[in-house]
């Protein structure tokens, strides 16, 4: 059974959004909303909040189990533009258009059909790569430790000598 959220008037542009809602189409609705967590973009959290109102919408009204549930689709209508215009040079004036969106979420208990591409969330490695353990080399003599073969650190890098100028010439070698 597909529920349904809709947030109308969304101050963000339908092109922008669009690109985050392709993100989450087909993710189950814990991954989604972990994956819009994450997103740097502004519209992330818009869709969001309208995927967890579908979900809020499906366990509430119709007693499916938020586990089970996966966004079907999310839709993004253009909507109004507010326009607004700043002063430009010569008496001119330029426009703004301030866009702006409705959103409408769609959220089953489904599965997915198998001729539909499934999307799963990126898997993080399970191997852990220990951090390189630093311990002090082991030395007989202190006059040993004192030179550099025998350290177990990098030898540090030769000061370079600083530049010398041409003294500049004198008014008498000048002439």
């Amino acid at each position: 059974m597909e529920v349904v959220a809709t947030a109308k008037w969304v101050r963000t542009t339908a092109r922008k959004a669009r690109l985050v809602s392709a993100m989450v189409t087909g993710l189950p609705v814990a991954e989604a909303l972990l994956v819009l967590r994450f997103s740097p973009r502004s519209a992330a959290v818009d869709i969001a909040k309208v995927i967890k109102s579908a979900a809020a919408n499906a366990e509430h009204n119709y007693n499916l189990d938020a586990s089970s549930l996966r966004v079907a689709r999310v839709e993004v209508d253009g909507a109004a533009i507010i326009k607004r215009w700043r002063a430009k040079p010569r008496g001119m004036a330029g426009s703004i258009f301030k866009r702006t969106s409705h959103l409408r979420a769609f959220v089953t208990d489904d599965e997915a059909p198998a001729n539909v591409r499934r999307r799963t969330a990126v898997k993080m490695p399970r191997t852990v790569v220990p951090a390189p353990v630093v311990t002090p080399a082991a030395t007989t003599t202190p006059a040993a430790a004192t030179t550099p073969a025998a350290s177990s650190a990098t030898p540090a890098a030769k000061p370079r000598p600083a530049r010398r100028r041409a003294p500049k010439p004198t008014t008498e070698e000048a002439e």
